[in-house]
């Protein structure tokens, strides 16, 4: 599977459309949730690899990004909605008669949505694959302290009006074009041709201020119970972070095994927050490892794979 494989469709969910890249005739599922202020686009390295262990892949645009539905209003974006989104989209998946187990893979936003929807148990779930996102109940905890809420400072500059869309969406969205290129280490990863693709998702009418929603709906509505008083997460699930993320500090991720007993966690030294974009063949290595059963490689300065003698990555 290459590339070359994958496919878009629209899809009906939740009574919204959402567009889809698809890539895989498998009979599980892999469902693939982006973050901000990014795309399906993302995940297409590391959806051939799912295709290739016998999944059917999918990735769609969230509500509000790219050619998926744009509903008007902050109330648009509040969670429930959001994981609503994510069993409407599981439950496409099986009329279509992809009726095998699930495996729920995310990243930054995206992730925030997936672990609220593990923790509320909406569908059944046989793994999980999560990038760059901690726990919610350890990312609650950590804005206490001072080093991470300086780092999520631009999530209260996302509560004024108006003004994060101007200022974002100027001369074609250039500044979104920088939330990518600032905070690579790698940055040879992120050329022209790819932030294009960004840029012009954000650049499309209302792209900006859903996006931008996702944030304020949050702040406005309050954040699910599940939160708060967790429940265990039984769901085997394997942590991938990039450690020079400027957004999110190493630190959210500590403790993580007290509320999923079954992690394994692996960092990725010298790679930034868009960690499956800017080192892909460690994270596809390690996912392939660990969904076959292998050992999970760890990795060097830079996502470096460190070799075992006996393992097998292809």
């Amino acid at each position: 599977m290459t590339l070359q494989d994958i496919r878009t469709e629209t899809i009906a969910a939740n009574n919204l459309h959402f567009e889809v890249d698809m890539c895989g005739e498998g009979e599980k599922l892999a469902l693939f949730l982006h973050g901000f202020p990014e795309s399906k686009y993302s995940w297409r390295m590391q959806m051939p690899v799912l295709a290739k262990l016998g999944y059917t892949a999918w990735a769609p645009d969230l509500r509000g990004y790219g050619r998926s539905s744009r509903p008007l209003g902050i109330e648009s974006y509040k969670i429930d909605h959001l994981m609503d989104d994510v069993a409407g989209l599981i439950d496409a998946a099986r009329a279509k008669g992809i009726t095998g187990p699930i495996t729920l893979i995310m990243h930054d936003w995206g992730g925030i949505i997936g672990w609220s929807f593990a923790l509320r148990k909406l569908r059944p779930l046989e793994k999980i694959i999560v990038l760059n996102i901690p726990h919610p109940t350890l990312f609650v905890r950590g804005l206490r302290k001072f080093a991470q809420f300086k780092r999520s400072w631009y999530t209260m500059f996302f509560q004024i009006p108006w003004l994060p869309e101007k200022l974002l969406g100027a001369n074609h969205a250039e500044g979104i074009g920088k939330a990518f290129t600032n905070m690579a280490i790698d940055k040879s990863r992120f050329p022209e041709s790819v932030i294009k693709v960004y840029r012009d998702n954000a650049a499309l009418p209302g792209a900006l201020t859903a996006m931008i929603n996702y944030y304020r709906a949050v702040f406005r509505f309050g954040r699910p119970p599940e939160w708060d008083n967790p429940p265990l997460i039984e769901v085997p699930t394997l942590m991938i972070w990039g450690t020079e993320d400027t957004a999110l500090g190493k630190e959210l991720t500590y403790g993580t095994e007290t509320l999923v007993p079954d992690l394994t966690l692996r960092y990725l030294d010298g790679v930034s927050h868009w960690v499956q974009q800017e080192a892909p063949e460690t994270v596809n290595a390690m996912i392939e490892c660990w969904l076959t059963g292998q050992k999970v490689p760890e990795a060097g300065y830079q996502g470096r794979l460190i070799h075992d003698a006996d393992m097998k990555i292809s």
